[in-house]
């Protein structure tokens, strides 16, 4: 189920499904010149939104979909959306979900207000969950997703605490750990998720190539 999913660190990943198309989701500092059929950006942050890495991966035809404040700053087949949108791009069903922060001390990273976003996008009939920068939010409840890639690294998203009682609530079959390794979090705050995690945590090594 997730041997198509590759960890490019921090919150960047890329996803191959079986006919070969490839979606990359927050590209930031890649190694990796291996071009996108679909780009998605969670929201405008220096380390989510970086068009220099857009550009490296892009070809012409690359479909890239981001919140309309990132818009301007990228080049190309760019589709913007906000929360509760459904859309589909590059052949790939997108669910676009809400993605904020509910704690106090966190409310001025990533406000409700910004309408910045997390996807569900379905690749091989699989639902994958990229949350984006976001604490603990109702919209994530009845989302069923097969997987997940959560946030835990704290600070600017839930920590490795919050992140398993969100789990826990949205209940995926393979919960992934990100934005963790850099800026912000450790390893050590994956491995507690996979401690506590009552489902299959997957704690993927960064690929480079």
């Amino acid at each position: 189920m997730t041997k198509n999913i590759e960890w490019l660190g921090h919150a960047s990943f890329r996803i191959t499904s079986k006919d070969g198309k490839v979606i990359y989701i927050d590209p930031w500092k890649l190694k990796t010149k291996k071009k996108a059929d679909l780009v998605l950006i969670t929201h405008d942050h220096y380390d989510h939104l970086s068009p220099e890495d857009v550009e490296k991966i892009a070809k012409s035809e690359t479909e890239i979909v981001t919140t309309p404040d990132g818009a301007a700053k990228l080049k190309g087949k760019v589709k913007t959306v906000k929360p509760g949108d459904k859309i589909k791009a590059a052949g790939f069903e997108i669910q676009v979900i809400p993605a904020y922060n509910t704690k106090a001390d966190r409310q001025g990273f990533h406000p409700q207000d910004k309408n910045w976003v997390g996807y569900i996008v379905t690749v091989d009939g699989v639902r994958i969950y990229h949350m984006g920068d976001t604490d603990l939010i109702p919209e994530m409840t009845n989302l069923k997703p097969e997987v997940a890639l959560i946030p835990c690294g704290g600070t600017y998203t839930m920590d490795w605490k919050e992140a398993v009682n969100a789990a826990q609530k949205i209940a995926p079959k393979v919960l992934i750990p990100m934005h963790w390794g850099d800026i912000v979090g450790s390893r050590q705050d994956a491995q507690n998720i996979s401690k506590l995690y009552m489902g299959e945590v997957k704690i993927l090594e960064i690929v480079s190539d």
